[in-house]
């Protein structure tokens, strides 16, 4: 089959998300948007590649989430680069809603409104529109609205152009094996943002040493996913790939790769800190290597390894996630850098959703997905009932929930199988006053109670801030899940006072997450720096929907790396006995 080869896992993704967003737009059946973005999820995370098994007449339907007509349109868009969804909706709905959608104020229905009554296709007719006034006028608007969607326009706009972490990782991997597999290839890393871990890339830097970089350079030009060439060198090719991200690969000699590694890696501002601290003692610092001058003739101090470059310059190695010139180098001069929690070091997952609300997979699964990856222990958490579209637990639910649970750990029992030990949560909405979507009696009886804001997101920031702050003070809740409620991409957060919330969960012991959703890394790295330092335990959970989503959870560690945070510093590296005694509220 000609092409089959030529859309990534991560393209189909975007394609069927794109799929979900205009059919929201369009007024679909909310269980339709959710089996696109369900589809989505799953094609983003499973690790073979789909246009191979395409190739090979797999069945995609055995893949969860995957039904027959999403599994006809993922064959189709192989063959044809489409997914015939997406160009059947494209013809009907103009594609330039799917960014005025993004626009805080605006939503899929009022971006339905907008198309219709004010012809709105884009950004730049939603500004020209809302400079005339013509937004305020239309019912269920208003003057406000107008002036918060301009507001968020330039929002949107500042987004674009970056990729989200998860996202730009997916499209870089293949290219980063392809360049390490090449004739010559002696290393090869990915530098910039992407190694640093940010939430957001605008480009891409790949690193290759090698004494010839022809061959490498020649395999990057003809990836399946290029679509233009940008430039190619001696030493450094540019090139575009499917989706707008731009890809620079430099080739070095193995002997130069630490210092260029340092380098590109960045970030601009912890570069020029060092290299002011190789001026300072008599060096000189570049991607080629730090040098000193004699006698006219520049040596090499170190440029082999990046490790070599920090120690002959009096500093610890200092982890790229910690490269931003937040104090890193004088930590590292002291010798007080932290000891960054790993992935290795996480023993549960507190967060996740299963089909008893709108997860795409039971707890029987989920749980046996947690043991494949050697948890101690997880927590089933689904919706509570105010979110009706993610069919929310009401107390009738629950209790069918924790008979099916009492059966599961039954059947556990008898087959004598070992594996996590399963928390019995739930994810409970804050309500608009602050109270809790949940009765007492239940608050009670449960294990682990996270809350969360799922609406009203447009509430000043003093009433956002009293709602979250009373929510924290009941004494049943333990961890305040996604703090900010941003969407990456697509959703600022709303207006909160996050220093008053974290004085608040400090002292009830209420745990902040670290939503490692590549849609959400909230609270980000920032934001946690700040949760810790008035004293919160902060705890890294992947809000997974699916087990695919499970695999979510090293961009939450990443995040939390570059908030400098350890192991000790988060609820879900500890001990099952430990992490029992901080939500019944022990001591831990």
């Amino acid at each position: 089959m000609s092409g089959v080869r030529r859309l990534g896992n991560a393209e189909i993704a975007a394609q069927l998300e794109r799929v979900a967003e205009l059919l929201e737009i369009d007024g679909a059946n909310a269980f339709r948007v959710r089996a696109y973005r369900n589809a989505a999820e799953t094609a983003a995370s499973h690790p073979e590649s789909l246009a191979a098994m395409v190739e090979q007449e797999a069945d995609l339907t055995l893949l969860r989430g995957i039904g027959k007509d999403i599994a006809s349109g993922i064959r189709a868009a192989v063959r044809e680069g489409t997914l015939p969804q997406l160009a059947e909706l494209s013809e009907r709905l103009p594609l330039g809603l799917l960014d005025v959608v993004q626009v805080p104020g605006v939503g899929p229905k009022r971006a339905r409104v907008l198309w219709q009554e004010r012809e709105v296709v884009d950004l730049d007719t939603l500004e020209r529109v809302a400079r005339e006034g013509r937004v305020a006028d239309l019912s269920g608007f208003g003057q406000k609205t107008q002036e918060k969607v301009l507001r968020g326009i330039e929002s949107v706009r500042a987004r674009q152009g970056r990729l989200r972490l998860g996202d730009t990782e997916q499209l870089v991997r293949p290219l980063l094996e392809l360049v390490g597999q090449s004739p010559g290839v002696v290393r090869a890393a990915v530098a910039g943002s992407l190694r640093r871990g940010r939430e957001t890339v605008g480009d891409v830097d790949l690193l290759a040493s090698a004494d010839d970089p022809e061959p490498v350079s020649t395999a990057l030009r003809e990836a399946d996913s290029v679509i233009s060439v940008l430039g190619s060198g001696d030493t450094k090719t540019s090139v575009v790939l499917r989706g707008g991200l731009q890809v620079d690969l430099r080739v070095v000699g193995d002997g130069s790769f630490g210092a260029a590694l340092a380098h590109f890696t960045g970030s601009k501002a912890h570069n020029v800190a060092m290299r002011q601290r190789a001026i300072e003692r008599g060096l000189t610092l570049s991607e080629y290597g730090l040098m000193r001058e004699e006698d006219g003739r520049e040596t090499v101090v170190a440029s082999k390894q990046e490790a070599e470059i920090y120690e002959a310059l009096g500093l610890a190695w200092i982890p790229p996630e910690l490269r931003e010139d937040r104090g890193e180098i004088a930590a590292a001069e002291r010798g007080e850098l932290p000891e960054l929690i790993e992935l290795e070091r996480i023993r549960g997952d507190l967060h996740w959703h299963t089909s008893w609300s709108d997860g795409s997979d039971d707890v029987a699964a989920m749980v046996a997905a947690c043991a494949e990856l050697g948890y101690e222990y997880c927590a089933i958490t689904d919706h509570s009932q105010a979110l009706r579209m993610t069919g929310g637990l009401d107390a009738a639910k629950l209790e069918r929930q924790w008979a099916e649970l009492d059966a599961f750990e039954a059947t556990r029992s008898e087959a004598g199988h070992e594996g996590p030990v399963l928390l019995r949560g739930l994810e409970v909405d804050i309500l608009r006053d602050g109270g809790l979507d949940l009765d007492e009696a239940w608050l009670e009886r449960l294990d682990l109670v996270i809350v969360s804001v799922h609406s009203h997101f447009d509430l000043p920031q003093a009433q956002q801030t009293a709602r979250i702050v009373r929510a924290l003070k009941h004494p049943q809740v333990n961890v305040l899940a996604h703090p900010t409620g941003r969407l990456l991409g697509r959703r600022d957060g709303y207006d909160v006072d996050l220093d008053a919330v974290f004085e608040v969960a400090a002292g009830q012991a209420v745990a902040i997450e670290c939503n490692a959703s590549p849609a959400r890394l909230d609270a980000g790295d920032v934001d946690l720096m700040r949760a810790a330092r008035a004293g919160c335990t902060a705890v890294i959970n992947t809000d997974a929907h699916s087990v695919a989503g499970l695999n979510d959870m090293r961009f939450g560690v990443l995040t939390a790396r570059r908030g400098w945070l350890t192991a000790g510093a988060i609820l879900n590296a500890w001990p099952l006995e430990r992490v029992r005694a901080f939500l019944e509220g022990r001591g831990y």
